[in-house]
């Protein structure tokens, strides 16, 4: 084998201005210094002798590190890293102080590392001249090119037919003659760029006057892309992202058209604030309906402290004050064109907003606060703007993702506020809240408003533990709330409910737990509107409740010794609960507690498989050697079927015909990997029918392919049916679809049906969405990878569409 490794620095005070370190093999050592060139061939033990001796010899004229843990050192000195070279063939050139390497040249130094088939070095100047198959990487960016000359201090210089791969955005970069103007800088005269592999890429775009930063922007003149060989768009102008961290910048906007709306632009502008905040300001232009403008900002204060605010805000030019329809028919109703056929309540206002904001923040000693806010100018707000970058959809779906708490639907008119402070302990829980209903319809038409506001809910609990030494245990809940109405009750109330249990196990056969609850309950009323109770006195309230629970469990275990199940459990659990809370005069309290005198037996059937942890891993070491390790499994309840029901004394006393209560049951099944079943019923003998039935089974594969199917039905009530589909045709094609339908109602309530197809460096999705109340949605996108988005998507009945091409900043 034939190599030489040189290291060297440039640094004025070293009195040698050569550090020569050689890489040593068994059979061959070759040491090159200025002027002075020795080989030698050692195969014999004889000549290691001879060896040392001219190891020694020019040791003593020049400074020489033959042995790697010598050279380490020069490696980690930090205060002067040196350039390293290594190749088949090395000289040194006298005049013009330069290295010569020819074959396999490799030339490093920490994170920069150059290869070629010849190299001429100046290790004065860090000129570099690499010619044949050169390689340059700097970080994990790679220059690939046939010649290249360029300064290794500065990291300027010029590559001829290369190509430059930006790792971190899968980016290729190509071109006759790149220049490289700094460590991220990058300038192409004639320039190729895409994120495809392959010599000949799916897509590129062509261009002058290529000049790109990385954690930048390209911007490229006269730029045309290309689809294959053939041409497809071209732009005078193009500026595209180098990045990956937070830049500020536009994003891609929305376009489309709508007969509600018109022509619709939303344009967002990300502003990247700083390291731990940043926003996004949206422009909505709403041909028909006016400007709508909107922000959310999003910041982190430590790792458990976070939120996210944001407000839209629209100076409608349309409302819904029902004149249209008074001259249409006479009749003061909601017009079909501005209002939603879901109410039939009025939308006069104009001015229309919807402000939300979730919070969460990490207390001292333990505590923990949570913020909720969701404020909307009107009902039909949130089903108007359903959809969309500042929509319902999105919004909810980002707190939920985010916070763990997602919104009410969108259809309800009566908004949850509130704010929480609690802690947990491994026993106990405490938990204090300022809880706000907002009824947006009683606030818009200024209506009488009686909804009970929580200012403030606290509450303490304990879970069930013993006392002490004693066979008894007990758990404990507390609540204390002020209700507050603006026109309606405002009292205090404060309910204290300890109970005590008493647990007897006998033997293995059957668990007997009698329990006895205390319930105290007091309030002061400030004012109640009906009059029915006393205002200002203090009112409470004692009462008892039994509960007798007796249950068992019996099973057997199947030894099955398959491959890689190993057994399955089946267990029965019966159970019979007695509950007793005795009937009492409440007529003068604020609210009651109703008398119970209810038997309820249930009986529960559950199948738990076990099977080996990587059997098969297992099986091939036990057979290569022996192994005392005692073997681990997993366990997966993969059945489970409940069935019970009620029979209320009481009921049965007075002389009531139906003293039993419908048949409850309920089975989650989980056959396999890939398939799992839920479904829940109740049967009334009485009426000899389905009171309710819900079934939902959802089956899918290793490839990704899924369907859910689900029916839900409530007796003269509802019936629904939904379906979703994912099919994957192949690696790179998916088809998608979801269908639901009130049976009930006979009216299809969303209906979405569309493809995916994704390749390395492009995605095209096309898809149709029909849903109850709203626009149709036609959309038809495809995504370039690293560049951008081109696509429509369309909205309305009768539309026509406005393409869409995202050339900017893209998250």
């Amino acid at each position: 084998m034939d190599l030489i490794a040189l290291s060297f620095y440039n640094m004025n005070h070293f009195q040698t201005p050569h550090f020569i370190s050689a890489i040593c093999f068994i059979d061959r050592i070759k040491i090159f210094m200025p002027g002075y060139q020795a080989r030698y061939r050692i195969g014999q033990a004889a000549h290691i002798i001879a060896r040392l001796s001219i190891l020694l010899i020019i040791s003593t004229a020049i400074p020489v590190c033959v042995c790697a843990e010598i050279q380490e050192r020069f490696f980690e000195d930090d205060s002067a890293e040196p350039w390293h070279i290594a190749a088949d063939e090395m000289s040194y050139d006298h005049k013009t102080d330069q290295y010569v390497a020819k074959g396999n040249a490799v030339i490093t130094k920490k994170g920069r590392k150059l290869t070629a088939d010849f190299v001429r070095f100046n290790y004065n100047t860090m000129e570099v001249l690499a010619v044949g198959h050169v390689i340059m990487t700097a970080g994990e960016d790679v220059l690939i090119g046939d010649r290249m000359e360029m300064d290794l201090e500065a990291e300027i210089g010029t590559i001829y037919n290369g190509t430059i791969f930006l790792k971190e955005n899968h980016f290729y970069i190509k071109g006759n003659k790149i220049k490289k103007l700094g460590e991220n800088s990058y300038f192409v005269d004639k320039a190729s760029l895409s994120s495809c592999n392959g010599e000949s890429p799916p897509w590129k775009v062509t261009g002058r006057n290529l000049k790109v930063t990385l954690e930048g922007y390209g911007f490229i003149s006269h730029a045309a892309l290309w689809v294959k060989k053939m041409p497809l768009l071209y732009t005078p102008f193009l500026v595209f992202p180098a990045k990956q961290k937070r830049q500020s910048g536009l994003l891609p906007p929305q376009i489309g058209y709508s007969e509600r709306k018109w022509e619709e632009y939303n344009q967002p502008f990300y502003w990247a604030i700083n390291e731990s905040s940043d926003a996004t300001f949206y422009l909505y232009h709403m041909g028909r309906r006016g400007d709508k403008v909107a922000f959310e900002y999003r910041y982190v204060l430590d790792n458990d402290s976070k939120g996210t605010m944001m407000c839209d805000f629209l100076k409608d030019r349309k409302v819904d004050d029902g004149t249209q329809h008074f001259e249409e028919t006479g009749i003061l109703e909601s017009s079909k064109e501005w209002g939603y056929g879901s109410d039939s309540v009025l939308r006069p206002n104009t001015d229309r907003y919807w402000f939300r904001w979730k919070h969460d923040q990490a207390m001292p000693f333990g505590f923990f606060a949570k913020l909720d806010i969701d404020i909307i100018s009107d009902h039909d707000y949130l089903h108007e703007f359903k959809n969309g970058y500042t929509g319902f959809k999105k919004t909810s779906t980002y707190y939920s993702d985010n916070f763990g708490r997602d919104l009410d639907e969108y259809d309800d008119s009566t908004r949850v506020n509130s704010l929480s402070v609690n802690k947990i302990w491994s026993q106990y829980s405490f938990n204090a809240e300022l809880r706000w209903y907002d009824n947006v319809i009683n606030r818009r038409q200024g209506d009488m408003d009686t909804t009970l506001q929580q200012l403030p809910l606290i509450e303490f609990d304990a879970s069930k533990q013993k006392i002490y030494e004693t066979p008894f245990y007990v758990d404990f809940d507390s609540e204390y709330t002020y209700s507050y109405s603006k026109d309606g009750n405002r009292l205090h109330r404060l309910d204290l409910y300890p109970r005590f249990y008493l647990p007897y196990n006998f033997r293995s056969y059957f668990t007997f737990e009698p329990s006895f609850g205390v319930r105290e309950t007091a309030w002061y009323v400030d004012d109640y509107s009906d009059g029915t109770v006393e205002t200002n006195k203090i009112l409470n309230r004692q009462i008892y409740d039994i509960k007798l629970d007796l249950f068992t469990e019996i099973y057997k275990i199947y030894n099955i010794n398959g491959k890689n199940l190993d057994r399955i459990k089946h267990s029965i659990k019966p159970q019979i609960i007695y509950d007793y809370t005795p009937e009492q005069d409440q007529e003068e309290y604020p609210d009651t507690i109703e008398k119970n005198n209810l038997v309820t037996y249930s009986i529960t059937n559950t199948f738990t498989s076990r099977s080996k942890e990587n059997a098969e891993e297992k099986m091939e070491e036990s057979e290569d050697e022996e192994n005392d390790e005692p073997a681990s499994y997993n366990y997966n309840e993969f059945c489970r079927f409940l069935i019970e029901q009620s029979y209320d004394i009481g009921e049965a006393r007075d002389d009531n015909p139906e003293p039993f209560s419908p048949i409850y049951a309920e089975l989650e099944l989980l056959p396999a990997k890939y398939l799992s079943l839920q479904a829940d019923a109740k049967w009334c003998q009485y009426e000899n029918s389905f009171l309710t039935r819900n079934v939902a089974v959802a089956l899918s594969d290793y490839r990704g392919d899924r369907l859910f199917v689900e029916h839900r039905y409530a007796l003269d009530s509802s019936e629904s049916v939904y379906y979703n589909i994912n099919l994957k045709m192949s690696d790179s094609l998916e088809v998608f679809g979801e269908y639901e339908r009130n049976l009930y109602d006979g009216r299809d309530i969303r209906t979405i049906v569309g493809f995916l197809y994704e390749s390395q460096c492009w995605s095209i999705r096309c898809f149709y969405e029909d849903e109850n109340e709203s626009d149709r949605r036609y959309g038809f996108i495809v995504s370039l990878y690293g560049l951008g988005e081109i696509g429509t998507e369309l909205l309305g009945r009768h539309v026509e569409g406005v393409p869409e091409l995202s050339s900017g900043h893209m998250e």
